[in-house]
């Protein structure tokens, strides 16, 4: 089921919003094997604001990201990133992958791990400066990390990891950042933490895009939302988007009527 969201000037989320927003999507279908992960998918992102992505696991969340990113292949579709194609604009997306998708074991410290982000400011045999290590070190204090530069990342807890990757996003310098399930798994401090910067970053007017799974934040965190479940079911402002009746498209028997009911309209 996919419903088609308008606002109350009878204009949807994509009227509203040309393909120069920070991300557009149209048309987007990915396919493992024979079955579609994602299919024929439209997503227009605003801009200056945080927008969540959320449906049931399996639903293609992550896989939409990755497309739309490039490190996976889509079967049909056009990206375009502030207007233009995403190969001319990948300086300025920042990407924060899953936790569980990297390897912690690689032998770095903290602070190589965030000077990273500055790859394209150093080059491949560029010289590190001590301005490109205070960089590093400002983005290590903005996520509360700043005491564990010198430490190996595997020493460090979960959110700790986390806190790390979202600070070598920052040293990016980027417009637009992409977020998948950065929340998941982590302690209460670093999920305050995270979602501390990540509204600093809207407040300087950069644009947010994060794969979420708790549906009970989602009206706390983010101004825009769009659900997934294969095809796009919804998609705008929260207070429009975020129904019982988008939620229960989505989710279906997976989440109960009176739960659905209770995040989507707090009292």
């Amino acid at each position: 089921m996919q419903l088609s969201l308008a606002s109350q000037n009878g204009q949807s989320p994509r009227d509203r919003v040309s393909d120069s927003s920070p991300l557009a999507i149209r048309g987007l279908t990915v396919s493992y094997g024979e079955k579609p992960a994602v299919f024929s998918v439209d997503m227009t992102v605003v801009p200056g604001q945080m927008t969540a992505i959320i449906g049931p696991n399996g639903a293609g969340k992550s896989t939409m990201l990755k497309a739309a990113l490039g490190i996976v292949s889509p079967v049909s579709g056009r990206v375009q990133v502030f207007g233009r194609p995403l190969d001319h604009q990948r300086a300025r997306i920042a990407y924060v992958p899953q936790r569980a998708s990297v390897d912690w074991d690689f032998p770095t410290r903290v602070i190589d791990v965030v000077m990273m982000g500055l790859y394209r400011q150093l080059g491949l045999l560029g010289r590190i400066r001590g301005t490109h290590r205070q960089i590093a070190r400002d983005c290590l204090d903005r996520v509360g990390m700043g005491d564990f530069a010198d430490r190996q990342i595997g020493q460090l807890s979960g959110g700790q990891q986390q806190r790390v990757f979202l600070a070598r996003a920052l040293a990016q310098g980027a417009d637009l950042y992409l977020l998948d399930e950065p929340f998941a798994g982590v302690d209460a401090a670093t999920e305050k933490a995270i979602i501390g910067v990540l509204k600093g970053l809207r407040a300087e007017g950069k644009t947010v895009v994060v794969v979420h799974h708790d549906l009970a934040t989602v009206t706390e965190y983010f101004d825009n939302v769009f659900l997934i479940n294969t095809r796009k079911v919804a998609e705008g402002p929260v207070a429009e988007a975020f129904t019982p009746e988008t939620l229960q498209a989505a989710y279906g028997g997976r989440l109960a009527t009176a739960q659905i009911d209770q995040i989507s309209r707090p009292a």
